[in-house]
Order: structure tokens, then C-alpha cells, then sequence
């Protein structure tokens, strides 16, 4: 595993919000250096979640109808969503429900690459929260297909990380949005 402490994620980019009143969905887009089989494989199959997700699943995610245990990691308290895959059309769009919340990941062929763009309506106090998560959490799983793992970096133990309060600023701004007041400078010390 390579040495965690020499990551930083790069600017704020590759997101958007759609807005429909109070809903807002994120858009986050971005290109991996990987063939899509092999991404789809790390968005569905437990292992290779746990080495970059910000939750865990009991069941691989590829077949539409299968019912999978997503436990939040990192999380104050331990959440677990009970969910159903809507969609899986490997190795093109998977679609499941984490935490009542839509997720939907499409994978595009370009080159010998894959254009991954993630769907995830998240409430609009935390948007640029979750922009800044889901940023880390995709340099994560570049490192890990790339064969270079940093180790899954979630929660709690990611607010930590003053590139992820770099990030959830420089979203907010990007979104036009105020940065939140939670969790506490203090409480990312303890």
C-alpha cells in the first residue's frame, strides 16, 4: 500500500448539482485509465468495495432484484440500508438505493478507459459534503484498479483529511452553497 500521507485529491471538478425544488441530485463525473468490466467490478463486488466505498455490502450488487445489507462505514453510528438493485446492466448502469437515497452509476467505454459518472441525490445541506467524499472516494478506487491501493479513506476519518475540507469548500463554492457547520473543527480533532 502506498503511503496515504503522500495523496492529495486534486482541485474540485468533474461535478454538477441538478436541482429540482428541494431534490438535488449530484453529478459527478470522471474519467478512469481502467476498462469498464473492470470498474464495474469494484462498484459491485464486496471485496473490492471495502478496499474503496463508503459502505459495505453483504452481497455482490451486479443482479437486478438481489436484496443487499449496505453498512455505512464510518459513520457516528452504524447505519445499515436494506436495498434492492433496480437496475445492472453490466458493465453499463447499476442503480440501488443507499440510505433512501438514489444511486445510479453509468459506465461509458472511451478508449481503452472508462468514463464513470455517479447519480446521487443527497440532501442540499450536504452537497458539496458528499461531492467532497465521493471526490476522495473515486481517487481511491483509481489508485486501487491502478494497482497502487491508499487504502479506503470514509467518514469521519476523511473529515480529518484537510484535503477533504479543502474540497467541501471548494464545492460549496462551486455550488453556491454554504459551506456546512457540521461536523465541528472540534469534533474532527477528537
Amino acid at each position: 500500500m502506498i503511503d496515504r500521507e503522500q495523496y492529495s485529491p486534486g482541485p474540485a471538478s468533474g461535478a454538477q448539482i441538478e436541482k429540482d425544488g428541494e431534490n438535488w441530485m449530484l453529478v459527478l463525473v470522471r474519467e478512469l485509465r481502467h476498462p469498464p468490466e473492470k470498474v464495474w467490478q469494484a462498484l459491485t463486488d464486496p471485496a473490492h468495495l471495502r478496499e474503496w466505498a463508503p459502505f459495505e455490502a453483504d452481497t455482490n450488487l451486479g443482479t437486478v432484484g438481489v436484496t443487499v445489507k449496505l453498512t455505512t462505514v464510518g459513520a457516528p453510528t452504524q447505519q445499515v440500508t436494506e436495498t434492492t438493485v433496480s437496475r445492472a446492466e453490466a458493465p453499463h448502469v447499476l442503480e440501488y438505493k443507499w440510505g433512501g437515497n438514489a444511486i445510479r452509476w453509468q459506465l461509458e467505454a472511451i478508449g481503452a478507459g472508462t468514463r464513470l459518472t455517479l447519480w446521487h441525490n443527497i440532501d442540499r445541506r450536504f452537497i458539496s459534503m458528499g461531492a467532497a467524499g465521493w471526490h476522495i472516494c473515486l481517487d481511491v478506487l483509481d489508485r486501487l484498479l491502478a494497482g497502487k491501493p491508499i487504502g479506503r479513506m470514509v467518514g469521519a476519518d476523511a473529515m480529518k483529511f484537510g484535503g477533504w475540507q479543502r474540497l467541501n469548500a471548494e464545492y460549496a463554492k462551486q455550488f453556491a452553497v454554504e459551506i456546512p457547520n457540521w461536523p465541528s473543527s472540534a469534533d474532527l480533532k477528537s
